[in-house]
C-alpha cells in the first residue's frame, strides 16, 4: 500500500485503509440484517462507483434479498455537474418492495434525491439509502440517509470504487487529493 499515488494529473494521499472500510460495511450489514429481516428487500446498487461496496455488503448479509443495478451520472472530473442523467434503468419490479439504494458516496445529495423521486413512481413500500461514504459538510438537499459506513470530510477522494475521470476504482484503500 502506497502512501501517495498519482492518477493522471493529481496526487492523492492515503486516507482510509481497507480494514477500516470493511469494518464500516460489517456494521451497516449488521443493522440491515436486523432491521430488514423477513422483509425480502431488493438492493439497488448505483454504478459505477458502488460496485465494490455492493459486493462487500452482499457478502455480509444473511437475510433473503435480491440485488440489481442502475447507472446514473452526475460527476465530471472532480466536481458535480448538478445534473443527474439516468444511463441504465431499473428492469425489476419494485412495487410494494423494500428498496435499499446502495451508493458509493453521498455529498450534495442531488443524485439520491433524484433517484428516490424516480423510484417513487414505481410504488415501492419503502426506500432506504445505504452509502459507503457520507460528506455531511457537502450536503445540499433534504435527505435521510439510513445507513452510513463512514463519514468523511469534504475532500475529493478516489479508490474502492470511486474514480477520478474513470481511474482509481480498483484501489483497495481510499485516497484523498493532496
Amino acid at each position: 500500500m502506497k502512501e501517495v499515488i498519482t492518477i493522471k494529473d493529481k496526487q492523492f494521499e492515503l486516507f482510509i485503509k481497507q480494514k477500516t472500510i470493511k469494518r464500516g460495511i460489517k456494521r451497516v450489514a449488521g443493522r440491515i440484517n436486523s432491521e430488514l429481516e423477513g422483509k425480502n428487500p431488493i438492493f439497488l446498487a448505483v454504478l459505477n462507483g458502488a460496485f465494490m461496496f455492493a459486493g462487500e455488503l452482499m457478502k455480509e448479509l444473511s437475510i433473503p434479498c435480491e440485488i440489481t443495478f442502475v447507472r446514473l451520472a452526475s460527476y465530471q472530473g472532480t466536481s458535480t455537474t448538478n445534473r443527474v442523467q439516468e444511463v441504465l434503468g431499473l428492469n425489476e419490479s419494485i412495487e410494494d418492495r423494500y428498496v435499499v439504494i446502495l451508493e458509493d458516496i453521498v455529498d450534495s445529495g442531488n443524485t439520491m434525491v433524484a433517484l428516490k423521486k424516480e423510484l417513487e413512481k414505481h410504488h415501492p413500500r419503502e426506500v432506504r439509502v445505504a452509502t459507503l461514504l457520507f460528506k455531511p459538510a457537502a450536503l445540499r438537499q433534504q435527505l435521510s440517509i439510513d445507513y452510513v459506513a463512514l463519514e468523511i470530510s469534504n475532500d475529493f477522494i478516489v479508490g474502492y470504487g470511486l474514480d477520478y475521470d474513470g481511474y482509481g476504482r480498483n484501489l483497495k484503500d481510499i485516497y484523498k487529493v493532496k
